[in-house]
């Protein structure tokens, strides 16, 4: 199972599944029911979640989806025509059952060249931030999720195939109880929100020592943590400069420039990297292995150059060196698009994933494809950031 051009298995650190309608009712206790629900908008079948519909992900129930890869070129070469949105996906296509189960997704692999992959969701990067407000809520829901991914796809089908199931902070008991939880049952990898942590007492960082009960149970669990694109709230943030109503994040939706370049810079993810170096939380669990999935690596030279700025200028401040930090705990996995030859340059061979974001519009259409964008680099570097580093993260053999 490897690209005829390089011996090296593919293991992917960015595959998706696509949920069900009742992935995340299935298992709701009944005090939660119509928390989620499935509404029809003049003809079209949309998503609520406490009354609120969302268009967030245009179609939820997946049944057609656009194609793999349908955005690869634009991502890789821009729009110079100004083509619209629905131009650039092209014709969408019945999903498969591949999509929805792990039997008919290892032929999949196989016929993709994927040796493991991990398996993240795709709408349920929509809960936390529409339940940030019920953070009981957001627990209950969360849980029922991870219930019907383990009844779905289990977490480790056959050692091939790892989904993610999701871990939500507010309440630490309850983070530490469904850790427990889906760790007992086989995860090896667990989902957690690179955002700010909604709770009962106002919003903070998952990387304040409030939340470190949590993280030991984790580095005791020898268990990695997956950080994954999803909505991190900061279209509030946004709405205050463009004067928005208070409107979701829309992903896939036609946005102005000013967020079209907010978006591009991943503030999200940078601010959660900057969280956990300068709150400690790396310094207080070293082993702590974390890993911020699809997306991107442009923000990794202004993290370490911000970091090391700072150090230079006060280094009272910190308990280590932010920079070795920041190498020591986090892999990073570029898109497709991005210059994976920076990311080496920054952090070494050894802490680079590789991704194809699979089946998703967006990324690769044919994942071994990749082998490509690593050209001029050594076989054994190849051979790591294809497979081998995601094989030290998740501890499984190469």
């Amino acid at each position: 199972m490897t690209d005829g051009s390089v011996d090296c298995p593919i293991n992917d650190a960015d595959n998706h599944m696509y949920e069900t309608q009742d992935a995340f009712t299935r298992h709701l206790p009944a005090r939660y029911s119509g928390l989620i629900k499935y509404v029809q908008v003049n003809g079209r079948t949309k998503i609520a979640v406490k009354n609120a519909i969302s268009d967030y992900i245009p179609n939820p129930t997946f049944e057609v989806v656009a194609r793999p890869g349908a955005q690869q070129d634009y991502f890789k070469n821009g729009n110079p025509e100004g083509r619209s949105r629905r131009e650039i996906l092209g014709e969408p296509m019945r999903a498969v059952d591949a999509y929805f189960a792990p039997e008919p997704r290892l032929k999949l692999m196989d016929e993709l060249g994927i040796n493991r992959a991990i398996m993240w969701p795709t709408l349920a990067s929509l809960l936390e931030e529409r339940l940030a407000d019920d953070p009981r809520a957001m627990h209950a829901v969360v849980h029922a999720f991870n219930e019907w991914m383990y009844e779905q796809w289990t977490f480790n089908y056959r050692d091939r195939i790892f989904p993610t199931p999701v871990i939500t902070l507010p309440i630490v008991e309850k983070a530490i109880e469904e850790l427990e939880l889906v760790v007992s049952r086989g995860a090896r990898i667990v989902l957690i929100r690179p955002a700010p942590v909604p709770g009962l007492e106002g919003t903070r960082s998952f990387a304040l020592p409030e939340f470190d009960p949590f993280w030991a149970k984790v580095v005791e669990a020898d268990i990695a943590v997956g950080m994954h694109a999803s909505d991190d709230g900061s279209t509030r943030y946004l709405n205050v400069w463009e004067g928005g109503g208070g409107g979701e994040f829309l992903p896939f939706k036609s946005q102005s420039a000013f967020e079209e370049v907010f978006r591009h810079q991943h503030r999200g993810i940078l601010d959660a990297m900057l969280s956990a170096v300068c709150h400690g939380l790396f310094t207080r669990f070293p082993s702590l292995r974390v890993m911020p999935v699809e997306n991107g690596s442009v923000w990794v030279g202004p993290l370490l150059d911000v970091l090391d700025h700072t150090y230079g200028r006060n280094p009272h401040l910190f308990d280590e060196d932010p920079v070795a930090a920041f190498r020591r705990n986090v892999w990073v996995h570029p898109f497709h698009e991005d210059d994976p030859l920076d990311v080496v340059r920054l952090l070494g061979a050894g802490r680079v994933l590789f991704g194809s974001d699979y089946p998703h519009p967006e990324g690769l259409a044919a994942p071994a494809d990749y082998f490509k964008r690593l050209d001029g680099l050594p076989r054994a570097d190849i051979a790591r950031i294809m497979g081998g580093n995601l094989a030290d993260v998740m501890k499984f053999a190469a």
